[in-house]
């Protein structure tokens, strides 16, 4: 089945918390709670959370599979995870994703990846040659779909060429950043998603969690991200934003993340938004853009907010 023929969930839980801000136990939680909620859609990666003292990576598969395994609902859940940043797998080369993806597949206790990203673009490794083997993955039975993700337009127009050309598995789905204060994905790349007919699975949707409006002036947050996450404040537009979020949050009685991620939802080319939570608490107000359309008013006044 292909990517855009799978019925997803509004919302892509992400799950580079797990194994990291969230233990094993909170961790299934946040996938009970997002489960139950009707959530079918998790997005790992291998090197999430290598940047831990004393991990190597692989920890977030780990708790997932073990998840997918207690509540045996492998074939409820659609699993991306990814392959090529990992410092013991770098690369996209034929034979680190062979052996990245029998990795994944342990860590995930499954024999098959509903989707499988290319996490870079690795420059040093032919397109001919990354393409091939996930053709051949695919072919085999180990993944369903591939993904690209942080690919710039000219390199991701070059790889769908070569797909087309060399009859290949083909990108179907692109990752990238983009949100209410970084909106660079509206430019170029968005083109060739929109021309190839790709969908996209925005990450940072609530910019680093600035956009669930827990950052104002003299607020202290306690976040890995809020040196990040504040600098935003420090601009004309943050704001401006917060405030546009904060009427529409009002009028739908949501939290502002929720319509956050909503606006994003609306935006051409979007599947679905990723974003994690380190807890249900943190869930909750997302969960809710399940049920929210906002208004073509309300789309147009954070549009010019955010601009």
């Amino acid at each position: 089945m292909s990517f855009s023929e799978l019925n997803l969930f509004p919302l892509c839980l992400g799950g580079n918390v797990f194994g990291w801000t969230a233990d094993r136990d909170a961790s299934f939680a946040v996938l009970d709670a997002y489960a139950e909620a009707g959530g079918n859609f998790v997005d790992t990666a291998d090197v999430y959370s290598q940047w831990v003292p004393g991990h190597s990576g692989g920890e977030s598969e780990t708790i997932i599979g073990e998840w997918m395994a207690a509540r045996r609902n492998r074939d409820r859940i659609v699993v991306a995870t990814k392959v090529g940043m990992l410092d013991s797998r770098p690369g996209l080369s034929a034979a680190n994703i062979r052996a990245a993806v029998e990795d994944s597949l342990r860590r995930l206790r499954t024999d098959h990846i509903d989707l499988y990203w290319a996490h870079i673009d690795d420059a040093e490794t032919p397109l001919e040659e990354t393409l091939g083997t996930f053709d051949s993955l695919v072919r085999e039975g180990k993944i369903r779909n591939i993904g690209a993700s942080n690919y710039g337009p000219e390199r991701l127009a070059e790889a769908l060429s070569i797909s087309e050309r060399d009859g290949l598995a083909r990108y179907g789905v692109l990752q990238q950043p983009y949100n209410l204060m970084e909106r660079g994905y509206e430019g170029a790349l968005r083109d060739v998603v929109v021309s190839a007919g790709l969908t996209s699975t925005p990450y940072y949707g609530l910019a680093r969690g600035f956009l669930t409006g827990k950052y104002q002036p003299g607020v202290e947050v306690d976040s890995p991200r809020a040196g990040q996450a504040s600098k935003y404040l420090a601009t004309e537009r943050g704001p401006r934003v917060l405030d546009a979020l904060g009427k529409a949050a009002a009028t739908h009685g949501v939290a502002p993340a929720a319509v956050a991620l909503a606006w994003l939802a609306a935006q051409p080319t979007v599947a679905a938004p990723i974003a994690s939570a380190r807890n249900v608490e943190q869930l909750k107000p997302l969960l809710a853009v399940a049920g929210l359309t906002l208004s073509e008013d309300e789309l147009a006044t954070l549009d010019e907010a955010s601009r």
